[in-house]
Parts: C-alpha cells; structure tokens; sequence
C-alpha cells in the first residue's frame, strides 16, 4: 500500500474515532446539580469527611466545602467526571479575588495547578479567599 493511501485511511479512522466519542457523549463535561450532590460526590472519596455549606461555582463544575481543622474540601468536574480534594492554606502558592467574584487560586501541587472559579457574588468569593489565604498558614 502507498504512503499518500495509508495517510488518508489513518486520518479517516481517526476523525471517525473522534466523531464518535463526541456523539456518544464523551466530550459531555460533567456538572454539579446541587449542594447534596456536591456532598455525595465527596462523600464517596472521604467518607470520615462531613462538610458544612456548600459553595458552587457558577458553571456548576466545582464546589468548596469547609472541612474542620480549617480546611477546604473541593470537588470538580473533569470530562465527565468528577475529582475530589482536600486542602488547606499551607497547600496554596497563591489566591486572589478579582472582580466580579472570582478567585484564581495557584495550588503547590504540580498535579493540579488551579484556576479561576466564579461565583454568584463577592461575599461567597470572599469567603473562599479567606478560607484558602496562604497568609493563616
């Protein structure tokens, strides 16, 4: 078989491969449909856990609970599932609130580096900030 032929059927079967995963849901992203959905999902990973309020970010793909001992656990979404953590101040390099109500958190863990979370107001963004303030550590 010729190169220029072997090159058309690799790329047919990987645009086949893609359209497929995408159309039988696999490019679907995961959300949190509620605080008690929040919790179950953390539940599962730390059952000795009990979290307090729940705090969803505005897309519905993360959540902040706070934990005894002045930590945080956070749940969210990644493809269409979900991951689960606990941290605490001594584990962020840096957090800030930016306008509206955003906070950009940089994690020390080179396993999952931050992001941006947004969320229904200042006073809930501010909260966040003041639970995962690397300055308390």
């Amino acid at each position: 078989m010729s190169l220029p032929i072997l090159v058309v059927f690799v790329a047919i079967g990987i645009a086949l491969t893609v359209a497929a995963v995408h159309f039988t849901g696999g490019s679907k992203s995961a959300s949190i449909s509620d605080d008690e959905h929040a919790r179950q999902i953390f539940f599962a990973d730390f059952p000795d856990e009990r979290p307090g309020n729940v705090d969803l970010t505005l897309d519905r793909h993360s959540a902040f609970m706070p934990l005894k001992g002045g930590r945080t656990g956070i749940v969210q979404s990644l493809g269409d599932g979900f991951f689960t953590r606990i941290v605490s101040s001594a584990d962020i390099a840096t957090v800030r609130v930016r306008e509206p109500a955003i906070v950009s958190i940089r994690f020390r863990d080179f396993t999952w580096t931050g992001g941006n979370f947004a969320f229904a107001d200042r006073d809930t963004a501010t909260r966040i900030y003041a639970a995962l303030s690397p300055e308390k550590a």
